[in-house]
Order: C-alpha cells, then structure tokens, then sequence
C-alpha cells in the first residue's frame, strides 16, 4: 500500500487563517482533485500551508522535471486530471521539459506555480529572488495557456476554467500562477463548496463526416493509422466497428499502441516503422489518419509517399494537413469516429488489395517483417523483449524511458489489457521511472492499486535516479527496469551509421544496485536471459524496486541491410 503519511508527505497544519492558498486547495478537491505533485518553494508556501488544512496527497518528487512527469503519468494512468504544483523562477523553469512531453502528447493537466510578490512584477522592483521577466511567458511553448491570477477572488474561477481547457480536445497542461502575497494574504471570500468543469464539445463537421463516408464506401483499398488521439479520445470501439465495416487493415503508432486489438486479423500491429507497412500503406486509395500528425515516425522518418486520399482527423487544427494534403476532420478522435461509424454501412463486397483480401495481407505483411527481423542478427533482442513481455502480466501499465527497449516497444509491445506509455511525444529523456510513480500512485488513489513497470536505459535513468527517494518515501509500487549499455545506446548507433564512430556517448555509471539500496530500495543485477523472472519476483514484492541487466541491444533496421 502507498504510503501517504501526512508527518512525512505533507506540510504540518498552519495557524487555521484561510488564504488564497486554501481557495486552490478547496478548488481542486471541489473539482475531483485527490492528489498533486511538485516541490515546495518559498513562494508557494501559501499553497502548502493551505493543503496542510485540506484533503490532497502530495507527492514530493526531488525535481520538478519529474514532478511533471509523474503528474503526466498519473494522469495516463488513470484518465483523470494530473496537478502540479511549482515554486518561481528555478523551480518553475525546471518543470519545462516535462510539461513539453505532456503538451506534446495530450495530456490533461493544471500547474500551480507561485509568484513573487504582486509590487515585484513587471519593470516596479527588480533583484527579487527567482524573479524572471516574464515566467508565465517561460511556459508558453510548453502549455494550452497561462494565466496570472492577481487577486484571490478570481482563483476559484480561474482554476475552474484551466480545468475545463485541459480537459477539452485537444487536452493538454494548463498553466496558472499565483503572486506569493496573493496565496498569503487573509480573505474574505467563502470557502468553495462546488466547481463544475466539463470538456468543451468538438464534434465533426456535418459535411466533412458525409464526404469522407463517401471516400470511405467508394474505397477498394482502405486502411487506418491509429495515433494518441484516438486513445485520448477514447475511441477503440468505433475504431474496431469502422475497420471491421471497411475490412481495412489497422497500424498504430507508438502514441497509439494499445487502440486496436493486437492479434485482430486486421492488426498491422505497430510496426509503423518498417518499410513493408510503408509500403502497403502508401497503397491504400483511402487512408484515414486519427490523431496522428503524420510526423516524422509515423511517416518512417518522411519516406512515406501515399498514393491515395487521406483523411485526417485531430482535436488540434494546426495539425491538420501540417504535412500531407487531405480531408481534415477537426474535432475529439471519439466524437469523429463514433459519427463516421453510425454513418458507415456494413458489408459492401470490396475487390481486395489487388487480388488479396485485407486478411491475408496483414498476414502477409507481419511475416515479411518478422522473415526481416530474424534476417538481422537480432535473436537476442527479440527474446529479452518476449522475454519482458511474459513476465509482466497482461493488465500492467508499462512506462518507457527514450532508450532502445523502448524503441523496440514502439514496434513490437502488445499492451493487451495494461497501458503502454513511452515519452514519444516530445522525446525527452527521463520519462519513464517518475511517471511510472505518478501511474501507481493514481491507481491506488482512484481504487484500483496494481504494480507497474519502469524501463529506462543507464543514460536516461541518472535523469531520474533521485526519484528512489520519492519511490521508497511513500513506498510506491514500481518495478524499474534498467538496462545498462555503457551509454547513450541509441545515440551511439546513430552516430556510429552516420559517421563510422561514436563521439561523446560513452558514460561513467554508479553501480545502480548499490545505489538503489543506498535508497533502501532493494535492487539485483541479472544477465539477459534472466530478466524475465527478476522482473516476477519484482513484481510480487512490496513496495519499489530495481532489476538491472548490462546488456547492449541492437536496434533493427526498417529495410534491409546491405551486403
């Protein structure tokens, strides 16, 4: 059980006078709020002292980056808002690259970050500590808006709009900051008994769903991509009712791992990046897109030259025809697809794929890339994968770290019942080991506690490496996986293709399994073939973990390699 101990987890209680600090805290739980993640800072005691006299966990992670990502991976976890809490300047700066990968992805959140003093903003007082010049102008790139809330009356509502934009389509991290004099000073508004967010509607144009169900009805040879969104729009039903009406074959992209069944006669899987599915994809006369931008993996590395009509449907219009022409359909991935399958008819006889019915390419087409694999020196790489993927069992969450597992697992993961999350969004490093925290950590919270798996590389996982701490402090369920090349692997293989050497991607590496029991945190070293029972016995333990396995992984190639 995760361990919410308010000495440890929480400020002690405060004096008891209500301040703008308690309108957030009240605001939140009104919401639905149970948990929030972050760090406290000297502007933001406000915050903490309120939450000190209200119902929220807070999860103190060690760095604000992996405040973020463990607020992201709640959030993917459990389909509920993640919140975040941040102190000026350094600590808000700090949180920038994690709130690029949930602003990348789609992930539904609300940032608190604190303030200097309202007398310090702008040109009127300079020297302040962790003053910036403009700090909300800091999280543009990287958020759906930014507010500065100056007086404590407008915190209910505004907190309550931030609410309601990040959970609309396209969802994504809303940014709220707070002077510190604000979140101190007494109030006199009333403590908030209700707020109402409720995502803003986006459906599909009337016009646009009758011309693609022409396209659609007309087409010999269609084909789905199934991106993020269709995940975040909750729409595997009508997803698998369309491809089964169309009879056409369904890939997904890493976003989109886990939309459509696995082993499906019409599932392409998610081998997006080999240049069979390119192939058969470009020979499709209609392809519909869903939430996908058609960027640079989904297009294997814009190679991808469709020969048909697209059809493209995304929340987030700059998305649409950003790099191929076609129908784009603006609106939520369910809301789209649910209004093409009530209109789509069922079983219209179609010619087949040149002869070839839709079933028997999809057969066809995974064994050519499987004839592809075994044809590139990579048996051990496909049985360490297999070998993770029999171990861990079949409705566990897994979070993946930018490393070469989790390249592998773009492709070939069958997420089955779990969740597959990988930082594919925006592809930062440090991803996988504090949103797999803020993943278990939801799922206790909203009642359905369960372990889940971290997988990082010995790179990406130092990013993360003081988030044991936060791990053992509140005894977090998590198996983290870490497979130790020496270095930054997937970067010393490009280089290595590219230039016939690697330049700065060796690195110096602690022992991690003392490292990890320096945390309290109990660790083994396994070889290769092993990790499939370290990882279950990990697994029935209590409480975090590691498995560490030194080994190099290759990547595989999209085509084949010369002789």
């Amino acid at each position: 059980m995760i361990d919410f101990d308010p000495g440890t987890a929480a400020p002690t209680k405060g004096t008891g006078q209500r301040n703008g600090g308690d309108l957030v805290v009240e605001t939140l739980e009104a919401l639905g709020a149970k948990t929030v993640f972050g760090i406290p800072g000297q502007h933001a005691l406000g915050l903490f002292d309120a939450m000190g006299r209200g119902n929220l966990q807070f999860v103190s992670s060690r760095v604000e980056n992996n405040s973020a990502f463990a607020a992201d991976g709640y959030s993917r976890a459990t389909g509920e808002v993640g919140v975040l809490f941040l102190s000026t300047g350094p600590g808000a700066l700090t949180s920038l690259a994690g709130l690029q990968e949930a602003y990348a992805t789609g992930v539904p959140m609300v940032v608190v970050a604190s303030q200097i003093p309202l007398e310090g903003l702008g040109a009127r007082r300079k020297g302040m500590l962790h003053q910036l010049d403009d700090q909300k102008a800091s999280a543009a790139n990287v958020t759906k808006s930014q507010r500065l809330i100056q007086h404590a009356s407008g915190i209910p509502s505004a907190i309550q709009d931030a609410w309601t934009e990040a959970i609309s389509s396209p969802q994504g991290p809303v940014w709220i900051e707070i002077p510190q004099n604000v979140l101190l000073d007494p109030i006199m508004v009333p403590p908030v008994e209700d707020a109402l967010a409720e995502a803003a509607d986006n459906p599909p144009r009337v016009e646009l769903v009758r011309e693609a169900v022409k396209w659609l009805q007309a087409a010999e040879r269609p084909a789905i991509i199934a991106g993020g969104g269709t995940r975040r729009g909750r729409a595997e039903k009508s997803l698998l009712s369309i491809a089964e009406k169309l009879r056409a074959p369904v890939i997904c992209t890493p976003g989109g791992n886990g939309a459509f069944p696995w082993n499906h006669e019409l599932s392409l899987q998610s081998w997006i990046e080999d240049r069979h599915m390119t192939d058969l994809l470009e020979d499709a006369d209609v392809l519909v897109v869903i939430g996908s931008s058609l960027g640079e993996v989904t297009s294997n590395y814009f190679t991808f030259e469709p020969r048909g009509r697209i059809i493209q449907i995304d929340a987030e219009p700059r998305v649409l025809e950003s790099n191929r022409p076609g129908l784009g359909i603006r609106a939520d991935a369910g809301q789209a697809l649910a209004a093409l399958d009530e209109a789509l008819e069922a079983g219209r006889a179609r010619p087949g794929w040149h002869g070839t019915s839709p079933e028997d390419l999809v057969q066809e087409s995974l064994a050519k890339v499987r004839a592809r694999l075994e044809s590139q020196d990579l048996a051990k790489e496909l049985k360490f994968m297999a070998d993770i993927r029999e171990a861990v069992p079949a409705d566990m969450q897994t979070f993946w770290d930018m490393t070469i597992s989790a390249y592998w697992g773009w492709s070939c993961w069958d997420a089955r019942e779990g969740q597959f999350h990988s930082a594919q969004g925006a592809g930062g490093l440090g991803y996988g080991f504090p949103a797999a925290i803020g993943g278990a950590v939801g799922l206790e919270t909203v009642g359905k506690p369960g372990r889940v798996l971290a997988v990082s590389g010995d790179g990406s996982s130092m990013y993360s490496i003081s988030e044991l701490a936060t791990a053992k402090q509140h005894n977090v369920p998590v198996t983290w996986l870490i497979v130790d090349d020496g270095g930054y692997g997937i970067l010393r293989e490009y280089m290595v293709g590219a230039f016939g050497k690697a330049t700065a991607t060796e690195l110096a590496r602690p022992d991690f399994v003392k490292l990890a029991e320096a945390f309290g945190v109990p660790a083994t070293k396994v070889a290769p073939e092993d990790v499939g029972e370290a990882l279950k016995a990990g697994f029935a333990a209590d409480g975090p973990n590691v498995v560490v396995v030194e080994t190099l992984l290759k990547m595989f190639a999209p085509t084949h390699l010369p002789d």
